[in-house]
């Protein structure tokens, strides 16, 4: 094994060479407490930074057992150490040369935990790493000397106080793990009492602004109404209280900017577990719940939309529709089926971003455009049987439709970000108007789609870009997730254009169906985390873990995808 001393002689040897002379650097050196490996070597200044990675022995980072002997708890205490290390990373980390020279950069985590390729805590306790340094230069020439200084001096110093137990603070540590095993015994007691999410009392839900997912300062604190109340007694901070949104169909309502997005967009970012202080850590929603939009445009492919779409104009069948541009309600009928067939448990919905047509149709509507004048059967229709039939719930922000009270379970009327259960008071109005909900025949099954391989995607050297969460590209080929909201972090967005690919190669064998592939991956991120989907070369800093429900909604949307 080469050691620290190699790796300096080495540096001092190619000092003041053309940049291509860094590539003899790569390979494994032994450091004080730990391995450091140079896995790419960026090909100019210019370029992204070179690929490192550190890890450190289970016997000398000093985690006991019981801090990452299960999965929430590893997850949550990987995301502790990234944070650790990323923000002494960022206060040693400075331009000395030309291009990214001298840049110590590690992936930046927001308010969520996910697991994460750029730090992996092993069944031993050993803790690795991952993350990007620009290699110094003056022009093109190599600036070893500035290289040594970072590797034997800053380095060294980031690494011993951030994977270190013994180097973190303990009140820390203990608030971190304590947090997640409260998180995850709230999404256990989910399914036992009958309820898609919880939010503790005194959560803060509003975010500091558009573009910020941090708590507002002098927001509104949560408080359940009475009627809704849940206690739970937590294994670390005992009995908590807080509104239990339960199966079924929930309506939220209330006038404009009094809360209703707020609430539903806390839900729909539950399904992660957050990190303390973000005001949210006790909003707890169930991990399969798919937040669902329209999405004019998009691509979808043999998918049985006919529970909501009837045949169309021209005699197109909507049992298998395809189209390269989906309209309202079609795009958002195809959503819906596509969340039933990745196993979503709840479907969360605001009036804001959906088709109108495609929700509700009131009754004047219904009397001037009848049902044989009309394909469309809206939402409200089969929101019943979706819940009765298939076992998935619907929580609806909506404002401007009062025929959504009959069918509603439960009613919430947001006031001045204040929750209340009028669910009483909206039956009795309602009970006035009749009820304006169609009793349909069943839906017929869907039929199970089997995904084909595309050759395009068997080439040896694929070219992934991803833009924020907004979508990714192979080669010259563009996947457009902006609509899909849950995502919160570009490293999933790169973890779904690998697992594309990865799928592509080695699971669209034309004989598994959707689900099968679903459960296949699932299994490889279970036990290889978000870097199993790589089949070669080096092990890359930039992923992040997915749901199932957005694996499918990535490669639905993708315009190559093939359905037999």
């Amino acid at each position: 094994m080469k050691t620290s001393n190699d790796l300096t002689k080495l540096l001092y040897s190619i000092d003041r060479r053309g940049y291509p002379a860094y590539k003899s650097t790569r390979g494994s050196y032994r450091f004080d407490g730990y391995l450091l490996s140079i896995d790419h070597v960026q090909g100019d200044p210019f370029a992204s930074p070179s690929a490192v990675s550190v890890t450190v022995r289970g016997t000398d980072a000093g985690f006991p057992k019981d801090f990452y002997d299960t999965r929430w708890r590893r997850i949550a205490l990987q995301d502790h150490l990234l944070r650790r290390f990323g923000a002494l990373a960022a206060d040693a980390s400075r331009r000395t040369g030309s291009g990214k020279s001298g840049l110590i950069t590690v992936s930046r985590p927001g308010q969520e935990i996910l697991e994460r390729s750029a730090c992996h805590i092993a069944a031993d306790g050993s803790v690795t790493v991952r993350f990007h340094i620009g290699f110094p230069a003056h022009g093109r020439t190599i600036d070893g000397k500035a290289l040594i200084s970072i590797l034997s001096n800053d380095l060294p110093q980031i690494v011993h106080q951030s994977i270190f137990c013994s180097a973190l603070d303990p009140a820390a540590l203990r608030q971190v793990l304590e947090l997640a095993d409260d998180q995850q015994y709230i999404r256990e007691q989910l399914a036992s009492r009958g309820l898609v999410a919880f939010l503790a009392d005194g959560s803060i839900l509003p975010r500091e602004s558009g573009v910020s997912q941090r708590p507002m300062r002098g927001a509104v604190p949560f408080q359940s109404p009475a009627s809704l109340s849940v206690t739970l007694d937590l294994p670390h901070r005992g009995p908590v209280t807080g509104m239990g949104i339960p199966r079924g169909i929930t309506l939220i309502v209330g006038g404009g900017f009094h809360g209703k997005s707020t609430l539903l967009q806390a839900l729909e970012r539950g399904v992660y577990p957050h990190i303390p202080g973000d005001g949210r850590e006790l909003v707890i929603t169930d991990e399969r719940a798919v937040k669902l939009r329209a999405e004019d445009g998009r691509s979808i492919v043999r998918t049985d939309i006919s529970m909501f779409i009837g045949d169309l104009p021209g005699g197109k069948d909507t049992s298998c529709f395809s189209t390269e541009n989906a309209s309202g309600s079609t795009s958002q009928a195809a959503a819906t089926v596509e969340a039933l067939e990745a196993g979503a448990s709840a479907l969360l919905i605001d009036e804001d971003t959906s088709a109108t047509n495609f929700m509700v149709r009131d009754e004047l509507m219904q009397q001037v455009i009848t049902a044989g004048q009309e394909p469309i059967t809206p939402y409200i229709d089969r929101a019943r049987e979706l819940y009765e039939r298939f076992g998935v719930s619907t929580v609806l922000a909506a404002g401007s439709s009062g025929a959504w009270f009959t069918p509603a379970d439960v009613i919430i009327q947001m006031d001045t970000y204040v929750p209340y259960d009028i669910t009483a008071r909206a039956k009795e109005a309602a009970a006035g108007f009749g009820s304006q909900v169609r009793t349909l025949h069943p839906a017929s099954p869907l039929p199970e789609r089997v995904p084909l391989a595309d050759s395009s995607f068997r080439g040896g050297c694929l070219k992934i870009r991803t833009s924020g969460t907004d979508g990714f590209s192979i080669d010259r080929e563009t996947t457009d997730l902006r609509c899909l909201e849950q995502l919160t972090d570009s490293e999933q967005t790169a973890s779904l254009a690998r697992l594309l690919i990865y799928a592509e190669k080695h699971l669209m064998d034309g004989t598994r169906t959707f689900p099968q592939i679903l459960d296949a991956l699932e299994d490889l991120l279970t036990k290889k985390g978000p870097e199993g989907a790589i089949d070669s070369g080096y092990l890359t800093s930039g992923l992040a873990g997915v749901r199932r429900q957005d694996i499918l909604a990535a490669f639905a949307r993708c315009r190559k995808l093939r359905i037999r």
